[in-house]
């Protein structure tokens, strides 16, 4: 009797949601809740000047958003892969509106701590990639499965060009608090495109694509789509060399991303740049990311995807080193801008494609939600050491170098990882 291939693990398991609409509804999903969360920047001087504080306590309250984020990720994702995204998504709107109020009404920093920090970051759970490309990888068969992660991620890259011009027009035209109240109506949004994804269930625990035994019957040994308990598939991942390395880099990921994107007005103005450049350049990375979580995502189906992992953070750290090599101009933060987007996002489509090949698609949600949490690590040290050492220092320099080093090493993390090689003791190719 010959074991099911690794190729059958990460089929999909249900073909119920149209693609279409499964892509529309994602998208548009990952549009509105990433556009809204890249802009946060943006509120870092308007809310420090009038409140009163220092920047090391609105990154504080950020990284805590940041660190719930990643911890509630694989409680979320388990929930969304047991009984669909649409429950989910909608208590992610009403978290997300809620968050964005409080951001705006908040007056002391206990209050702005738990609604931008705890309710955003609950929300930012359930509305972003861990339960979106959860759908994905039940509905997409792994031959298109990256290339359907890419138009998703490339979705949330729109959002970013699409908001932030917005959230900054807002802010100038309305002030920045009403800006605020006006995102958190914007977020609501999210609930009629979580009813789109309505039809998303998970599969039974041997789905009907799976190959079959005697008289049809289910064949014995293990599930080629991986264990049925949520805790069996978590050790399994937990053990395996290539999912370890890939949670790793991801930490690295999350620092660089969340560090440029809260910190990057500000180090902008620091250096005397009138506030419409960096709008332009947080604009430019969305704008450029479009192409490059596309062509990232169409590229994972052809080339191996830990080499192009590893060549997204080696690309960083020499946009990065080149950019602050001499003080930033219009010019030279477009370019930097237009570098980093093609790099921005570009990490997430191969990442949870690696997972989907190595460990199957039935805890897709969660498994990925776990690789994410260590992004998010990466983001609370970002975000927070960033206004930490700038208080310490009054520069932004040694946090550039930090970035820098942490993409060089994430390159050679990534290096190793094997995509299509299954935990140890399963889906192996010998006949028995």
């Amino acid at each position: 009797m010959s074991h099911p291939t690794p190729a059958q693990a990460d089929a999909p398991l249900s073909p119920i949601l149209p693609f279409w609409q499964l892509l529309v509804c994602g998208a548009m999903v990952v549009t509105l809740s990433m556009g809204i969360r890249h802009g946060f920047g943006l509120w870092l001087q308007p809310i420090c000047m009038e409140r009163g504080w220092s920047r090391e306590s609105y990154s504080f309250a950020l990284a805590i958003q940041n660190l719930v984020w990643g911890l509630a990720g694989p409680l979320v994702g388990w929930w969304a892969d047991r009984k669909g995204a649409t429950a989910p998504l909608w208590l992610g709107a009403l978290l997300y509106a809620s968050g964005l109020w409080g951001m705006a009404s908040s007056t002391n920093l206990t209050l702005f701590t738990l609604s931008t920090g705890i309710l955003i970051g609950c929300a930012q759970a359930c509305s972003t990639y861990a339960v979106v490309y959860g759908v994905i990888g039940r509905h997409v068969s792994a031959q298109q499965r990256s290339w359907a992660m890419g138009i998703t991620a490339a979705a949330g890259s729109f959002g970013q060009f699409l908001m932030i011009p917005l959230s900054s027009s807002l802010i100038a035209g309305i002030g920045w608090q009403p800006a605020l109240w006006a995102l958190a109506l914007t977020a609501l949004l999210i609930v009629p495109l979580g009813w789109g994804l309505r039809a998303d269930r998970p599969a039974p625990a041997r789905a009907e694509s799976a190959p079959s035994g005697a008289n049809g019957a289910p064949p014995p040994g293990p599930d080629p789509r991986g264990p049925t308990s949520a805790l069996a598939a978590l050790r399994e991942a937990l053990s395996h060399p290539s999912y370890q390395l890939l949670t790793a880099g991801y930490f690295v990921c999350g620092f660089q991303l969340a560090f440029i994107g809260v910190h990057l007005p500000s180090y902008l103005k620091d250096h005397a740049l009138p506030g419409h450049v960096a709008t332009t350049g947080l604009a430019l990375i969305g704008l450029f990311n479009i192409f490059g979580t596309y062509g990232i995502g169409w590229l994972g189906q052809r080339w191996s995807k830990p080499y192009l992992l590893s060549g997204i953070y080696a690309l960083r750290a020499v946009a990065m080193l080149g950019f602050i090599a001499a003080p930033p101009t219009a010019l030279s933060v477009g370019i930097f801008a237009a570098t980093m987007g093609v790099l921005w996002l570009s990490t997430v489509p191969p990442t949870n494609a690696i997972v989907a090949q190595m460990l199957g698609v039935r805890h897709l949600s969660m498994l990925g939600a776990v690789v994410f949490l260590s992004h998010q690590l990466g983001s609370f040290c970002g975000v927070w050491l960033a206004g930490h050492l700038y208080d310490l220092t009054g520069s932004y320099q040694v946090v550039w170098w930090i970035a820098i080093a942490l993409g060089v090493t994430a390159a050679a993390l990534n290096l190793p990882v094997r995509e299509h090689q299954p935990p140890k003791g399963r889906l192996g190719t010998a006949s028995a």
